[in-house]
């Protein structure tokens, strides 16, 4: 009885106080996608980073180059020729090669600092993307539009991934990133999206960004501590989500989910003590009603449901905004939105081995290039 309640206890707890704030995110997402578009927004800068032949990367490309924005351009980086497909880039784009190396810095992150010295002298916006995500025409102006508060550093959207053909580890994978993508809501965000991310660009000098693009692989932890180091919040942007309709194999995603969290623990340690506590209690409560109940106890059945049912009800929500914020993705929420709701115990289960595969080793592979992640280095 005393490992029943050591699991189950903590566990109701966490499932119970998981629920806080589901109902202002909700009415958050709902007042901004209701918003109509700023009058007047300033000029832009989209800089999306290209290594090699994304699913869906042409069409990606091309929205991102029809935005419905006043005035904005769109640079497309790569580190060398090579690295940009033939026949995928949109007509009145700049491409910028980088072709720069420096020791314990990512390919991608140099990539960025070196385009960022290209951006036109009358943007006062640089927002950044994803090459395998596919962002709305309201893409630009919905993260432009927070930048015009004061104390507001950044503004950031997130991904959702909506495969097609929908088979098993594509949709785990949705589900199991959909829980990140539901920690954004309204207030100051613990950290931006590189994927669907931007800033004003007399901000990213001012708070020293590209310093702190120096010695690292994680573009959008680095621009986020440069960002609360000065003392401004980040923003949520329902309107800036970007969708991701690629597979992936049951060895791809949890190569990919373990890179995502060895990068959090190296460079957000406290966000990854507080994840693997929270689904150690979480699995060992699931664990602890489950053998207790084979056992006959009927107390045990209630408390298992009392534990399950509001991660369910928050793969629910995750999933309900979602539709709201990706009006033309419809067809798909009416078709496999469930499973974020059926598939959110499993989901747990894996965010835990996952976890627990992060906890040794600091060395990462992306795009083929293998890196060795190194805490601190930031600057003072």
């Amino acid at each position: 009885m005393f490992w029943f309640w050591f699991f189950t206890g903590p566990a109701l707890i966490l499932a119970l106080l998981s629920l806080r704030g589901e109902q202002k995110r909700a009415a958050y997402v709902a007042g901004q996608l209701s918003q109509k578009p700023a009058a007047a927004l300033p000029a832009a800068t989209v800089i999306v980073p290209v290594k090699g032949d994304d699913h869906g990367l042409r069409e990606n490309l091309a929205a991102l180059a029809a935005q419905d924005y006043p005035d904005y351009e769109l640079i497309v980086v790569a580190h060398c020729a090579a690295d940009i497909p033939a026949g995928v880039l949109p007509s009145h784009i700049r491409i910028v090669l980088a072709h720069a190396e420096e020791p314990d810095t990512g390919e991608k992150v140099l990539n960025l600092r070196t385009a960022v010295r290209f951006v036109r002298k009358d943007s006062a916006i640089v927002a950044f993307a994803d090459s395998d995500g596919r962002v709305s025409p309201a893409w630009l102006g919905a993260l432009a539009a927070p930048l015009a508060d004061e104390g507001v550093g950044a503004s950031t959207g997130y991904r959702w991934y909506a495969p097609e053909p929908p088979t098993f580890w594509p949709l785990m994978r949705s589900v199991w990133d959909a829980v990140i993508g539901g920690t954004f809501g309204p207030g100051a965000n613990a950290f931006a999206w590189g994927g669907s991310m931007a800033i004003r660009r007399e901000t990213f000098y001012a708070i020293r960004v590209p310093d702190f693009w120096r010695k690292t692989v994680s573009d959008d932890y680095a621009l986020s501590e440069a960002v609360h180091r000065a003392g401004l919040r980040i923003v949520f942007a329902p309107g800036a989500m970007a969708v991701s309709t690629g597979r992936t194999s049951g060895r791809a995603f949890l190569a990919w989910a373990r890179r995502q969290l060895t990068i959090t623990r190296v460079y957000r340690p406290r966000l990854w003590w507080t994840a693997l506590l929270a689904h150690f209690f979480y699995c060992g409560g699931m664990a602890a009603g489950v053998i207790a109940s084979i056992h006959g106890s009927r107390g045990a059945e209630w408390a298992l449901l009392a534990q399950l049912s509001p991660g369910m009800l928050k793969g629910t929500n995750r999933a309900t905004l979602a539709k709201a914020e990706l009006p033309d993705y419809k067809a798909w929420f009416d078709r496999h939105a469930w499973v974020h709701t059926l598939w959110a115990p499993l989901a747990t289960w894996i965010w835990l081995a996952v976890l627990l595969a992060s906890a040794l080793g600091n060395r990462i592979e992306w795009r083929g290039i293998r890196y060795r992640l190194k805490s601190g280095g930031r600057p003072e």
